[in-house]
């Protein structure tokens, strides 16, 4: 059963109201003191001509020019950067894949029958292995392969898409961080069911373990991290098969509907690339609503995706989801040689697949925004700020100083009395006693604002700064 009304608060004891009171009056002590603190860093005007070396002045306002271009530069490109870091951003590369056979106890190896023999069954049953192997290649593996494709024999040109018969020697050390397995979500083999009666007898088939669903590359058991694949099947003819192989990649990836694709000017993409792109059309075409920005109007190509005359923004992303299709398996065709003749110089197939890895520039980009030096940098210029601001503040002070003695000097007995005035006057507005004044208080000048305002006057200032720092 709820209570029908707020719980009744516990009173706090004298400690804690104590504890609470200590804490307040420490921050108000923190705050008397930011505000006490200086912050101006510039020189105010007239300094050049009460100094001997006025060319100083001149050289400090061009280094707090510099430094205000260097701050905003040094501010935008570390923004940057922080962007670059949180944006998945993937680079396309080639995923070269060998595929090969040998054979076992074939009859042309010498496994033929006995003649003296009344048992004439052999004792062993022809087989045949295949091995399915594939390895990343760097930007100087696929320029050297590329050169060796065109001294490459004539076997090779039939291959899919090109490419050298032998490994390139760089894809060794690849194969620590993207191994052929991280790249797929599951293999299968399809036999040719023709020349057999029960064709699932013969088929292969790999899924990738529950327990490494996560990125491509990262810690996966043994049983899912490999560059090679193989399988062994009993036979003694050529043999057609086709290897699917399922793509692993995340966020995923899919296959665009012919209508969003006209629109969006892709096949595939991410859900998010996908929206985004839809989102980028609908603005260029200018289809936003004038009077409410969230609705849009549809067009024809529009209207055939989501199906009406009108949409709303936020809802892009449902209107994208019926067009997202599974990307098709990459199949890759190759006819399982048992024959001698083949095998007296046996050529592997080979096939280029391009595969999204992640871009290496992001993980040299963390160090850089994780770098405790930064902090130390950013507490020692603030504490340079600091001493700048109150050294400006000294050469202020020194300059009130100056203009003092210096228009006292030129007519000490005006000059005295009308800083008598004007000291009585704000003596007056800081103890509340100007406020029964109507004609001073009400007047023109204290209702005109502006640059040449009395309350843009240094008195002014200093007053608020006054009433500011007196204990309330």
């Amino acid at each position: 059963m709820m209570s029908s009304g707020p719980h009744p608060s516990v009173p706090l004891t004298q400690a804690q109201i104590a504890q609470q009171q200590q804490a307040q009056a420490h921050a108000s002590e923190l705050a008397k003191r930011r505000s006490r603190k200086p912050t101006d860093k510039n020189i105010p005007d007239g300094v050049e001509d009460c100094i001997i070396d006025p060319d100083g002045v001149k050289r400090y306002a061009e280094l707090r020019d510099i430094e205000r271009l260097i701050d905003a530069t040094i501010t935008r490109k570390r923004l940057d950067v922080l962007d670059d870091a949180k944006r998945s951003s993937k680079l396309r590369k080639t995923l070269r894949v060998w595929i090969s056979n040998t054979t076992e106890d074939q009859i042309w190896q010498g496994n033929s029958l006995n003649a003296d023999s009344f048992d004439f069954t052999p004792a062993t049953e022809a087989s045949y292995r295949v091995k399915i192997e594939g390895y990343l290649l760097d930007e100087d593996d696929q320029a050297t392969n590329e050169d060796a494709t065109s001294k490459a024999s004539p076997a090779a040109d039939k291959q899919e898409e090109g490419g050298s018969t032998q490994k390139p020697a760089g894809t060794e050390p690849n194969q620590k961080k993207h191994r052929f397995s991280h790249f797929f979500q599951s293999i299968t083999v399809d036999f040719d069911r023709s020349r057999f009666r029960n064709g699932s007898e013969h088929n292969v088939e790999w899924r990738r373990p529950e327990s490494s669903q996560g990125q491509p590359g990262a810690a996966v058991p043994p049983e899912a991290d490999f560059d090679e694949f193989t399988f062994k099947r009993n036979g003694d003819e050529n043999m057609n098969i086709t290897i699917n192989l399922q793509r692993h990649e995340s966020p995923e990836r899919y296959q665009l509907t012919p209508e969003l694709a006209q629109i969006v000017d892709m096949k595939e993409a991410t859900q998010h690339e996908a929206v985004m792109a839809l989102w980028e059309y609908i603005r260029l075409s200018g289809l936003q609503e004038d009077e409410e920005r969230r609705n849009f109007r549809c067009d024809a190509y529009l209207k055939k995706v989501i199906g009406r005359d009108s949409g709303v923004i936020p809802m892009l992303s449902e209107y994208v989801m019926p067009h997202l299709r599974p990307l098709p398996p990459i199949s890759l065709p190759y006819t399982i040689r048992v024959d001698e003749e083949f095998h007296r110089n046996p050529q592997p197939t080979v096939y280029d697949i391009q595969v999204l890895v992640e871009d290496p520039i992001k993980a040299n980009l963390r160090p850089l925004l994780n770098n405790p030096q930064y902090a130390a940098t950013l507490k020692q210029i603030t504490g340079l700020d600091e001493q700048l601001a109150r050294l400006v503040q000294a050469i202020s002070m020194s300059k009130a100083k100056h203009s003092f003695f210096s228009s006292l000097s030129e007519d000490p007995a005006n000059f005295v009395k009308s800083w008598l005035s004007s000291q009585k006057r704000d003596l007056e507005i800081i103890m509340g006693e100007a406020a029964s004044d109507a004609e001073n208080v009400a007047g023109d000048e204290w209702r005109r604002g502006g640059n040449n305002s009395v309350w843009n006057s240094q008195n002014a200032r200093e007053s608020v700064n006054v009433l500011l720092s007196r204990q309330r």
